[in-house]
């Protein structure tokens, strides 16, 4: 029953125009594409999650990549942030595969759901507050589905944000933000119901290339996320 109602909401999610500059920008590097990429079709649309419906862990992301998941129509799937965070969901149990490349590459998530705060490729990768508030009750119907998620790893502070504002949202009535505001920092935990987040930097070339995140460092917030969920230290690839 939940995957026939998360494929209703990822149709959903695909034809959603609320907000005009991430329909044109998107739509735009669609039509105009990469010359490495000039041979290809451009999936151009808002992206949906994916993953296990019996996830346990969610992973949350900023946006999709404008030559990446605008690209691909998956998000993180055929960009260097994907090849590093995938990688590390191989080594740490919730990949079959270490690599994505394309929709129908074999990829399959265990006790995983990967999604985007926004799920629109912005310009300059920067999305406004009010194009996250639109997108957040994609993120609250799919979670409504995913009924056996509590943990969200943030990849990001904007993620973080997010998730806060997420989680505010869930259950039978609406509760307020946390006063103080928890703070963003890598490894940082914030446990509270029904979601424990977790930060992470995001696995931006910007934060990789510099060896601001390494591959221990995600692989031991993965490890922890696992481990707040309930499930085994590791399962075998």
């Amino acid at each position: 029953m939940s995957d026939t109602a998360l494929k209703r909401v990822a149709e959903q999610v695909s034809n959603c125009r609320r907000c005009p500059r991430l329909v044109r920008w998107r739509e735009q590097v669609a039509r105009e594409r990469r010359a490495a990429f000039a041979h290809e079709e451009y999936w151009g649309r808002p992206l949906s999650g994916f993953g296990d419906s019996a996830a346990r862990v969610l992973l949350l992301g900023l946006a999709p990549a404008a030559h990446g998941g605008n690209r691909t129509g998956r998000i993180f799937t055929g960009d260097r942030s994907g090849d590093f965070l995938f990688a590390s969901l191989w080594r740490t149990g919730f990949a079959n595969q270490p690599t994505s490349v394309s929709r129908d590459d074999g990829l399959r998530l265990r006790d995983a759901w990967i999604a985007a705060a926004v799920r629109c490729a912005p310009p300059a990768n920067r999305p406004s507050s009010a194009e996250l508030a639109n997108c957040l009750p994609w993120s609250a119907l799919e979670l409504e589905l995913l009924s056996d998620v509590r943990v969200v790893v943030c990849l990001g502070g904007f993620a973080w944000t997010a998730a806060l504002r997420l989680r505010a949202t869930l259950g039978r009535a609406p509760s307020p933000l946390p006063r103080p505001r928890p703070r963003f920092a890598h490894g940082a935990e914030h446990a509270g119901e029904p979601l424990t987040l977790i930060g992470c930097f995001h696995p931006s070339q910007q934060n990789t290339f510099t060896g601001r995140l390494t591959e221990p460092m995600i692989d031991a917030v993965m490890l922890r996320a696992r481990e707040l969920a309930g499930l085994p230290a590791k399962r075998s690839s």
